[in-house]
C-alpha cells in the first residue's frame, strides 16, 4: 500500500439489531431464507460504508455474513455434522457445545467469494477478508474421525487454500488469518501451526496476515487475561517463527494490554498490524491514546510497516461505540502521521 499507516480493523463489527440480536457471539439470525440472505449483504454494505466513514484505509465485510468466525465457514464443509454435539474446552479456556467431526473433511464450493465480490463492487480502497486458522479450527470441533488435531488441520489447510485462492480472485486485497489458538497451544504451534497456516496461503499473490490475540471482550477471556500476570509474554513463541515465514503480516494485540512492546521486534523485517483499540471496553479511545500507542511501537517496527488496526473483532459491543472507535483508530493515527511526515 502506499498509505503511510494504513488503518483497519481486525474483523468483525456488531451486527444491526434487525438481522441479529446485539451484545452475543453465536447469536441467531432474526431473518430467514431469501430475507436473511438480503439482509446480510444489506448489512455488510453498512459495514463497509460505516468504516469509509469513520476514515479507515482498508476496508472488510465486518463478518456481517457469518454467524460466527469460526464455524460458519465449517457448516459449508463435508464431513462435519452439526446436529451431533460434543462439549469441549475452547482455547484451554470456557466450555462449549460444539459440532462433530464425521468423516473426510473437504470443500466442495466457495463460501464467501460471492460476498467478497459484492463488498468489492462497494469500494475503490483495498479490502481485506478473514478466515478462520486451522488451529482455531481444530481447537472448535470434536473430531470422531481423524482422531489427530495435526492431520485435522492439514485438511483444513486445504480447504482454506481454495477458499483463499477463490477471495483473491474475486478482488480481495488482504486475506487475514485468525489464529487465537496460537497464543495457547505452544507446542503444536512449533510442531505443525505455522506450517498450516503456510499451506492455508500457499500460491496466493496478495497480501497474507495472521491475526493472533488474547480473544473478544468476553467474560471468560477477560477472566483468562486476568491469570496471566503482568507481563504477557506468549507472542514470544510465535513472532520468531512467524518472522521466518512466508506470511506477510502479523497482528497482535496491544493497546490496554500487558505485552511487552518490544516484543514487536522479534518480528523485524515484516509488516504489522498493531492493536490501538481496546475491543474488551466500552470506553471509546481518545486520538492521542491510539498515537501514543503507534509512537511506543514505532522504535520496533519500521514506519512503512506499520498498520494500525483494532485489538480483536468488535461483535459483542454496541454499534455507535464501535463506530466511535473507528474513528478514534483513524483520527489517532493521522497524528502521527503528521508528525512522521
Amino acid at each position: 500500500m502506499n498509505t503511510l499507516l494504513p488503518t483497519s480493523i481486525v474483523g468483525s463489527l456488531p451486527k444491526p439489531s434487525w438481522l441479529s440480536e446485539p451484545g452475543k457471539l453465536w447469536s441467531p439470525w432474526k431473518l430467514r431464507e431469501d430475507e436473511l440472505r438480503e439482509g446480510k449483504l444489506d448489512a455488510q454494505a453498512l459495514a463497509a460504508h460505516e468504516q469509509k466513514q469513520a476514515g479507515l484505509d482498508i476496508v472488510s465485510d465486518g463478518e456481517q455474513t457469518r454467524q460466527h468466525f469460526v464455524t460458519t465457514f465449517i457448516e459449508h464443509l463435508s464431513g462435519v455434522d452439526f446436529d451431533r454435539r460434543e462439549t469441549v474446552r475452547i482455547r484451554d479456556r470456557y466450555d462449549a457445545s460444539v459440532p462433530t467431526v464425521i468423516g473426510e473433511v473437504s470443500r466442495e464450493r466457495p463460501v464467501f467469494a460471492d460476498d467478497a465480490a459484492r463488498l468489492r463492487a462497494t469500494t475503490d480502497q483495498p479490502i481485506k477478508w478473514a478466515l478462520p486458522g486451522p488451529m482455531t479450527m481444530v481447537d472448535t470441533l470434536y473430531d470422531d474421525h481423524y482422531k489427530s488435531r495435526e492431520k485435522l488441520a492439514w485438511e483444513f489447510a486445504t480447504a482454506l487454500n481454495q477458499e483463499a485462492k477463490d477471495l483473491e480472485a474475486a478482488g480481495v486485497d488482504i486475506i487475514q488469518i485468525d489464529e487465537p489458538a496460537f497464543n495457547v497451544f505452544f507446542d503444536e504451534l512449533k510442531d505443525w501451526g505455522v506450517a498450516m497456516l503456510e499451506r492455508a496461503t500457499d500460491g496466493l499473490s496478495c497480501e497474507t496476515a495472521v491475526h493472533i490475540c488474547y480473544g473478544y471482550g468476553i467474560k471468560a477471556n477477560t477472566d483468562w487475561k486476568a491469570t496471566l500476570g503482568a507481563e504477557w509474554r506468549q507472542y514470544e513463541q510465535s513472532f520468531p517463527l512467524l518472522r521466518q515465514s512466508s506470511i506477510d503480516i502479523v497482528s497482535l494485540e496491544s493497546h490496554n494490554s500487558r505485552v511487552p512492546v518490544d516484543v514487536i521486534e522479534l518480528l523485524r523485517g515484516k509488516k504489522v498490524m498493531l492493536g490501538a483499540i481496546d475491543v474488551a471496553s466500552s470506553t471509546i479511545e481518545t486520538p492521542e491514546e491510539v498515537a501514543a500507542t503507534l509512537r511506543r511501537a514505532l522504535p520496533f517496527v519500521d514506519a512503512d510497516k506499520l498498520y494500525p488496526s483494532t485489538n480483536c473483532g468488535m461483535a459483542p459491543l454496541d454499534r455507535r461505540v464501535a463506530r466511535e472507535k473507528m474513528r478514534t483508530l483513524a483520527a489517532g493515527t493521522e497524528l502521527v502521521r503528521r508528525e512522521l511526515s
